[in-house]
């Protein structure tokens, strides 16, 4: 909630002017426990009021599980064959953005030019921010509202961005706040997230027999199995696998986040059998 007066907060003795983002909620009636004041880097004031509410009721049950795989060419896959592009919102901005810096590099330190060219390259990704976390709350609020039961990988996304070709795309992806917004959005409509581990082979196992290659290349988008010749996309058969797993894993009781309780950590590791039950497994002794 942007505030428009740019009088500084300290020296504030009269009301500011604010930009209300709720126009069906009475922001006089509101009693808020805590309120904070912050100013972003480029320029902009941001109030932030905490409430106390009631719990929401939860949303009709669908019927429907889906699992969803998280990619960089489409943002994600779901096991029902829907793709949901990469919006790619920081590289869009990329020559805008350098152009920025060159002129921010450009300036000397201290001046009043540096400041206004600090404050361009502050709100270039400010816009990419905002555009990104729009984004990702349709996306999550679109699953959410779909199936009962969401099955997502816990990817180490701290690991893969230490890839300096990918490091960029993949921190444009935004897939730990993605996963943040699924995790509080399933709790507060009483639905099911299951994260499955890590190091379950999605991608190189076929859906169809359960055969798993013994090695796929990133660059290989479709492949069919030697075993039985089922032609497989390589992520729409890694959302189907992702939710044979995250619904084994349901089954047993565990990797489970139901509505009001506390995040818990997926089972696979913890207890493979269980967990691995009903999962395509390797064959042919590759």
């Amino acid at each position: 909630m942007p505030v428009r007066s740019r009088t500084a907060v300290a020296d504030t003795a009269a009301p500011l002017r604010f930009v209300w983002s709720w126009p069906d909620v009475n922001v006089t009636a509101l009693s808020p426990t805590m309120v904070i004041i912050c100013r972003e880097p480029d320029g902009r004031w941001y109030v932030t009021f905490t409430l106390d509410t009631d719990t929401p009721e939860p949303l009709e049950k669908t019927g429907h599980a889906v699992g969803v795989d998280l990619g960089v060419r489409d943002f994600a896959v779901t096991s029902d064959g829907d793709k949901i592009p990469n919006p790619r919102h920081l590289e869009r901005r990329a020559r805008s953005l350098a152009r920025y810096q060159r002129r921010l590099a450009r300036c000397r330190k201290g001046s009043a030019n540096r400041a206004r060219a600090t404050g361009k390259v502050a709100r270039a990704h400010r816009k990419a921010r905002c555009a990104r976390r729009d984004f990702l709350h349709k996306a999550s609020a679109r699953l959410v509202r779909a199936a009962d039961t969401i099955v997502i990988e816990d990817l180490n996304v701290s690991g893969m961005v230490r890839n300096r070709r990918l490091a960029r795309a993949i921190a444009d992806c935004g897939w730990a706040e993605f996963r943040r917004q699924l995790a509080y959005k399933c709790e507060r409509a009483g639905r099911n997230l299951v994260v499955v581990d890590r190091w379950y082979p999605s991608s190189k196992t076929c859906s169809a027999c359960g055969y798993l290659l013994a090695e796929l290349s990133l660059g290989t988008r479709h492949w069919s199995c030697p075993c039985c010749g089922a032609r497989h996309d390589r992520d729409i058969n890694a959302a189907t696998n992702i939710l044979a797993a995250g619904l084994a894993v349901s089954a047993c009781g565990a990797g489970v986040r139901h509505r009001g309780t506390s995040p818990v950590r997926s089972a696979m590791k913890q207890e493979p059998q269980p967990a691995t039950a009903g999962i395509p497994v390797l064959q042919g002794g590759e």
